[in-house]
């Protein structure tokens, strides 16, 4: 790392920092508003309440790490073109290309760091804080239908009216049935916990049907080994957008096995792959901002700029992927075109700047 990326990186690291934590203070005032409305439910008290903000913040460092290094770079630039630093960099000899390669080692640590939190520290944040939230209040995960949560499994179909929270299974039915379609066991199970890779249920009524007749039998404990595992309920507690990469590529191929549709997972884990790649791409969108109006325009307005243009990205991002969830688009092109197209604009301005 050269004397101009240790400078430039020092420079832009504070400015992104200081934004991060204004961007965070913000979020995590909203989340504290909105959850005092559960405050006293069960025993989810002030304290509770707080911890579940905290364990939230992560996410939101993951969500506006590219709107922080856009409004960062572009005010640090901005100091840089006011002070004439660009000025005597070009003059010294190094082009915006040399400029703009500089600010791509910068931003690929920030899409590292994002990467990183996205997916390390936000699942499991993310679960804590679900499943903190759900012991205190004293409620149970929410389910797909009133009846509970339904599952494909091979050539059986699952139903689970309720999941606690240390994923243990209440009320479980299991409808297994035959090549031809035809049913041949229906069991229910009072509850079922995942022990040594397998289910242990117990009080289970087992009704077996025979072409002739029907068998009951009552058991009061048994072993089911599934597809379904404790990981895949986690779907329940993290929004797609906030799991893991393998998590959702694991579930991705459960739903694939069982011939469901996979497309608003696929969208959640392109997007996984390719968002951490927009802090680079803002950085490249920032620095044309520090050659035009260096002088007409002041901090003020070049944080506003950019605060607008991450909303954009923001919108462009999250109305690509409901467009493709509903019109059934290529999971990869919904993930990267807003990317794109931010790039275009980056790169489009930069070759202006630097041919005039």
């Amino acid at each position: 790392m050269n004397i101009l990326t240790r400078y430039l990186l020092k420079e832009i690291t504070v400015s992104v920092t200081l934004v991060m934590l204004a961007l965070i203070a913000m979020f995590s005032f909203f989340d504290l508003i909105q959850e005092l409305e559960s405050l006293g439910r069960g025993n989810y008290g002030l304290g509770k309440v707080i911890l579940f903000v905290a364990l939230s913040a992560p996410g939101h460092i993951y969500e506006i790490m590219p709107v922080a290094v856009l409004v960062g770079c572009m005010y640090s630039i901005g100091q840089f073109a006011r002070y004439s630093e660009l000025i005597i960099l070009r003059v010294s000899g190094i082009s915006s290309t040399g400029i703009a390669l500089s600010l791509l080692k910068i931003g690929l640590i920030f899409t590292l760091i994002t990467f990183l939190v996205g997916e390390l520290i936000t699942p499991l944040s993310e679960k804590m804080a679900q499943r903190m939230r759900i012991q205190a209040t004293d409620s149970v995960i929410v389910q797909d239908f009133k009846s509970g949560l339904w599952v494909k499994d091979g050539n059986s179909f699952v139903n689970v009216e309720q999941i606690l929270p240390d994923s243990t299974l209440l009320d479980v039915h299991i409808y297994e049935f035959d090549h031809t379609f035809k049913l041949k066991t229906d069991s229910h199970a009072k509850s079922g916990q995942f022990i040594d890779d397998q289910w242990n249920l117990k009080e289970v009524t087992q009704t077996h049907f025979d072409h002739d007749s029907n068998r009951v039998n009552q058991l009061e404990r048994a072993t089911w080994r599934s597809l379904i595992r404790p990981e895949l309920l986690n779907v329940l507690l993290v929004l797609p957008e906030k799991m893991s990469a393998w998590n959702l590529y694991s579930y991705i191929k459960h739903l694939s096995i069982n011939k469901q549709k996979t497309t608003r997972y696929e969208m959640a884990l392109w997007s996984k792959l390719i968002y951490p790649l927009a802090c680079m791409v803002m950085i490249m969108l920032a620095l044309p901002f520090g050659f035009i109006q260096q002088r007409a325009s002041g901090a003020s307005t070049k944080i506003f700029i950019g605060i607008m243009l991450g909303v954009l990205y923001q919108i462009l991002n999250r109305t690509f992927i409901h467009l493709g969830v509903l019109n059934d688009w290529a999971p990869l092109f919904s993930a990267v075109m807003p990317t794109i197209l931010f790039l275009m604009a980056g790169l489009g301005m930069l070759y202006y700047v630097d041919r005039r």
